[in-house]
């Protein structure tokens, strides 16, 4: 399975961008998306921007992949949905946590 990641471009050339994951710089391959300027966000693949994705969407996976680690290490993850907690409408009562 291969899991897209958003990254900001840092810096662009012609066919390729240095972007930063969240901590980690990378070269990412930017054939697919064309030239960027830096601040902007793209979805990265196996190194290649297949997507330009706007701020809010990028932040929004970034706390989706960071729920799917806390998740799988037995944390809570209501904090990196917040704006799923308390929305309308309610879930039904049987698929309330306890």
């Amino acid at each position: 399975m291969c899991i897209g990641v958003p990254m900001q471009v840092i810096e662009s050339g012609p066919v390729w961008a240095w972007c930063d994951d969240g901590g980690e710089r990378q070269r990412v391959d930017m054939q697919l998306v064309g030239a960027q300027p830096p601040g902007a966000w793209v979805l990265v693949f196996l190194g290649v921007a297949r997507e330009v994705m706007g701020e809010t969407q990028a932040l929004r996976v970034r706390d989706a992949l960071a729920a799917m680690q806390a998740a799988m290490a037995g944390e809570s993850v209501d904090h990196l949905f917040a704006d799923l907690v308390d929305r309308e409408p309610q879930l039904p009562e049987h698929l309330r946590g306890p």
